[in-house]
This record gives structure tokens, C-alpha cells and sequence, in this order.
């Protein structure tokens, strides 16, 4: 109730024309115009996604020069290491990489960094792996482009390098790009044309490059990084992502089949969404908790009873994650209350867990809508994670406050950074000051594609919206809104959710709702009390059964 409610209004005659030209419903003609789409042809282009709108490879700056050094330590018989990252995109487009390249006939091993020995990025461990191997080549996928300290000491060993990232490199005074020494370097960071790939797709497009259309088949690996890392699910994301969800539908891999199985997803239609809260996190966990080679091995596992104890063992450590960060997210909490808070979160603990800060950094954000620092202190020196608000860039505010950091890395809205501890105070003050300054708004602002009536919600309709499909970062789910609804049987259930009926009166038509940890903003709305709603409709699946649900974002007394 605490955020600002934005209604975006299309003339009803385009509106019309539309829906008509396009065949679409009025609702989903609003919701496409709003998001850019003026013509049948741009709207039949994006609601129809096929692998056959994939780009070339070798538009890629550095793809030819990648290709040609591969295919050269291929014939030499020059052994390659794959350095990745310990999160779903790193460990996923590993499992690209390792395995492409040995299809295409080289001789391949990998290297996944500790989060707590190594910390991110391509690491001098690596190095040290390639030489006791004999790996001639490493590779680095979702790592690597600001590793200069590594990539000389690569160099002086005689190791030849090649990167392949999707995060931003260092700049100069003049914003010129501050490359590490590498043989070819691919991040279409480097290039304003280039798409925003995630470091699943930079080595899916390797792999096409190798393979052609062969690679087709890794589409559902970098569909699962390319949700997990925010990438903006538009354009040839859009098609990776779209792709991969329809492999991961019925997985021709025994470790995405046994992974589906202890997730409790089978029977249920695969959604960027559903891999958000279940896949995903599974997949991330080893990375939070222990070691991310394991996650590697398992996503390549080719042996079913292998594959069922790599998914048993990955719902097992999640479950310990689930645990470690509640706990967390609580003394957060309790910290902000005795307190207080600036224009921005920034809080430490001794012996805080390495491995959740990033997820709890994210709540923080979204309960108090504030850019979040959580950072574990470790005597002298502090690492943790950021994640910021729309209006607010992390990484351009991380950049000009690096005189107080050690170190840094990451997006306008996630970043991993580390400080002296007795530089946290000074931090605080200086990154409040910089977002009071720069963020252009401290209210969430719920944007709504659509003002409609309840009687409109079927599940044709609902089936319509999901063309729209995978949701995420830059194609975010519809959010629709109804006013002057009647609130029936509300009740809070589970951790700080609320369940009720909603009913337009003018209609009578009824419908279930539920709001995921929203009872904090029930307070004052009881029994047939009028509200306005804004939701995502839904098709609830639950044993066995499918009804029509509405997931709501915000609730508020009507203002009708």
C-alpha cells in the first residue's frame, strides 16, 4: 500500500485496431502497445519465437579469432581448461563449453573457483591447475575481463588465454575499456551493438560457432543461466530462452530429468517463473555452500543413478541454504529496527554466510526499496553483495566510491564488493549520500499494463498472456489491476502470506487470490472491506487440480 500505482492508458481505437490485426485479445493488444509494439508485424514477431531467429556467431567480436585459436590447439593436440563461476550462469555455461569443445574433438578439463578459498572471478588457481595438467589453453566463461593480474601470469607461463564475460570491464578516465592480455576476448559489453548476453549465451554462441546446429542442443543450459543471471529476456535472449524452456519440458539429459524430479516440477508446465524458485536455486546452492565443481559434474552426468544421487544431494544442500538464509534475513531485520536506515542498506556481521548474502541483499531491497549492501566482516576486511534499485546505478555508484574499496565487480543492479572494516561506516555514509543524490525515486512504483474486469480472467486468457513467455528482467509478467473489488474470507496462511476471494460487485464474479508474504500490508482490510487489486493472473496446479488464481503484487482501499 506504501507504493505508487502508474496506470498505462493506450487509445481504445489502436487498442481495437490491434487486437484485431494481430488476433489478440484487447488486454494483450494494451499490454504489447505499452511495451513498444505499434504494428502486427513487430507483435507476431515477438509472440512467435523459433531457434531459426538465433544470430550469427560471428557477429561476435572475437568469435573468428576464438575459433581459429581452437581449432589450432585442436590440431596441435593442446589440452584446454574451462574457467567458469560458481552461480547457475558460471557452472551452467561450463557444462557448454566442456562439453562442446570436447565434441569438437579437443581435449577439455575445467576449473569452478570456491566462492570461500578463491572468491569470483578467473583466478590464479587456475593458472596453476593449467600447468600441473598441461592445459595450453584456458578459456573463461561469465569470468574473466578484468583479470589482469591472472591473465599475465598466464602469459608468463606460456598459457595462451582466451576470455569469454558478459560483465563490464574497467575503464579509463575517458571511459575507454582496460582490457587484461588475452589472444581474443568476447564480451558484447565491449560493442553497444552487440546483444546483452548472459555468460550462458556468450559460450552458447561459442558452441554454435564450433558446432552449428548441433549446439541446439545446449539450449537448455543457457536458457537456465540466462534466466538466473537478469539478463533482459528480449531479442535473441528471448528466442535462447524460449528454446531451452521447451527442451526442459521433457529433458533429454539424465540430470535435468533427475533434477525435475526432486524439484517436484514433472507433470508441470516448465516457466521461466517456476525455474526461478525451483531449478535454479537447487543449481545454485553447492556455489552458496561448498563447491560448484559438483554442480558442473552433475549437469554432464550421463548415468541415470548418478544423476538421481547428484539431485538428491543438491535439494539436500538447498534445503541447508533455505535455513541459513532465513536466519540471516531475520537479524537483518532486527538490525534495521534497532537501527535505522539511510538512503541506503548497509549492514555487516561477524561470521555472517558468505554464500546467502547476495539473496538477503535482495530482500532488503525489495522490502524497503533502498540499494543493499550485506557484508560479512572477517577481522580487518569485509566482502559481501549489493543489489540496487531501478533508479539507482550500482555499478557507476561503486565505480566513483572506489577510493573507499578494495575491490569490485558487477551490474548497474548486482554487484560483489570488499572493504577495510573500518571503512563501513564511511561507506555508509557516502553510498546514502550518492543515492540520495543520483536515484530518482524512493517509492516502488507498481506499473500496470491494464486496468480489467474480473469476468475477463479465463484460463484462455491466462494461456494468452503466457505467448509472452519467459518472463523475467526486461519482459517482466503482465501486472494487471481491477478496482473497487470486495474482499471475502481473507486469512493469512504459511510465513506471512494472505489468501482471500475477491469478488467485483458490479458483476459478482468471484475469484481466488493469494499474496506471498504480503500480510504485513493487510493490516485494516478485513471482511467485505472494497479494495483495488493489481495481480498477475495465474492457472494454480495443486494435486492434480487447475484453477484460476491471482497472484497479487499490491492491495490497497479503493480509490474507485
Amino acid at each position: 500500500m506504501h507504493r505508487q500505482w502508474v496506470i498505462q492508458r493506450t487509445n481504445k481505437d489502436y487498442i481495437d485496431y490491434l487486437s484485431g490485426a494481430a488476433g489478440i485479445s484487447p488486454a494483450l493488444a494494451q499490454i504489447l502497445i505499452n511495451r513498444g509494439f505499434k504494428g502486427p508485424e513487430s507483435v507476431n514477431a515477438f509472440l512467435n519465437v523459433e531457434s531459426g531467429r538465433l544470430k550469427d556467431p560471428f557477429e561476435l567480436t572475437g568469435m573468428k579469432e576464438a575459433v581459429r585459436i581452437l581449432e589450432k590447439a585442436r590440431s596441435g593436440g593442446v589440452r584446454v581448461l574451462v574457467h567458469g563461476d560458481y552461480d547457475v550462469d558460471g557452472v551452467s555455461s561450463t557444462a557448454i563449453l566442456a562439453d562442446a569443445l570436447a565434441r569438437s574433438g579437443l581435449s577439455v578439463d575445467y576449473f569452478i573457483p570456491n566462492r570461500f578459498e578463491h572468491g569470483y572471478g578467473f583466478h590464479e588457481e587456475c593458472v596453476k591447475k593449467a600447468l600441473i595438467s598441461g592445459a595450453g589453453l584456458i578459456i573463461t566463461t561469465d569470468c574473466g575481463i578484468t583479470a589482469f593480474e591472472s591473465a599475465r601470469l598466464a602469459k608468463r607461463h606460456g598459457i595462451e588465454l582466451i576470455i569469454t564475460d558478459h560483465h563490464e570491464p574497467a575503464r579509463d578516465g575517458d571511459g575507454k575499456p582496460l582490457l587484461p592480455e588475452a589472444a581474443s576476448i568476447i564480451n558484447p559489453k565491449l560493442n553497444p551493438h552487440e546483444p546483452e548476453l548472459s555468460g550462458t549465451g556468450v559460450a552458447f554462441k561459442v558452441a554454435q560457432a564450433l558446432l552449428g546446429d548441433d549446439a541446439l542442443s545446449y539450449l537448455d543450459f543457457a536458457a537456465l543461466g540466462t534466466i538466473a543471471d537478469l539478463v533482459p529476456l528480449v531479442d535473441e535472449n528471448r528466442v535462447i530462452a524460449r528454446e531451452g524452456l521447451s527442451l526442459l519440458e521433457n529433458p533429454l539429459r539424465p540430470s535435468l530429468r533427475a533434477l525435475k524430479e526432486v524439484a517436484v516440477v514433472n507433470g508441470r508446465e516448465i516457466s521461466a517463473r517456476l525455474l526461478c524458485y525451483t531449478l535454479i536455486p537447487r543449481l545454485n546452492a553447492p556455489g552458496r555452500l561448498e563447491d560448484a565443481t559438483h554442480a558442473v559434474a552433475f549437469l554432464l552426468s550421463r548415468d541415470e543413478e548418478e544423476a538421481r544421487q547428484g539431485a538428491e544431494r543438491l535439494d539436500l544442500i538447498n534445503r541447508e541454504r533455505q535455513r541459513i538464509e532465513e536466519a540471516l534475513c531475520r537479524e537483518a531485520r532486527s538490525r534495521l529496527e534497532r537501527e535505522g536506515m539511510g538512503w541506503a542498506i548497509v549492514l555487516a556481521g561477524e561470521g555472517w554466510h558468505k554464500g546467502v548474502l547476495g539473496i538477503v541483499a535482495s530482500k532488503l531491497t525489495e522490502e524497503f526499496y533502498r540499494p543493499s549492501v550485506v557484508l560479512c566482516t572477517e577481522g580487518d576486511t569485509s566482502k559481501g553483495s549489493a543489489r540496487s534499485i531501478p533508479g539507482f546505478d550500482l555499478f557507476q555508484g561503486l565505480t566513483d566510491l572506489g577510493h573507499l574499496l578494495l575491490g569490485f565487480g558487477g551490474h548497474r543492479q548486482a554487484a560483489g564488493l570488499k572493504l577495510k572494516t573500518d571503512m563501513i561506516a564511511g561507506f555508509r555514509d557516502a553510498l546514502s549520500a550518492l543515492v540520495k543524490e543520483r536515484a530518482r525515486e524512493f517509492r516502488a512504483t507498481l506499473r500496470l499494463d491494464a486496468d480489467i474486469s474480473l469476468r475477463e480472467i479465463n484460463f484462455n486468457f491466462v494461456r494468452e498472456l503466457a505467448r509472452l513467455e519467459p518472463f523475467g528482467y526486461g519482459n517482466p509478467e503482465p501486472l494487471l489491476g481491477a478496482k473497487g473489488l470486495e474482499v471475502v474470507s481473507p486469512r493469512v496462511v504459511g510465513s506471512g502470506h494472505v489468501k482471500m476471494r475477491l469478488r467485483q460487485t458490479r458483476t459478482n464474479y468471484t475469484i481466488d487470490a493469494i499474496g506471498f508474504d504480503m500480510a504485513r500490508m493487510m493490516k485494516g482490510i478485513e471482511e467485505n472491506f472494497l479494495v483495488d487489486a493489481a495481480f498477475v493472473p495465474q492457472i494454480n496446479e495443486w494435486e492434480g487440480g487447475r484453477t484460476l488464481q491471482l497472484n497479487l503484487k499490491g492491495i490497497r482501499p479503493s480509490m474507485a
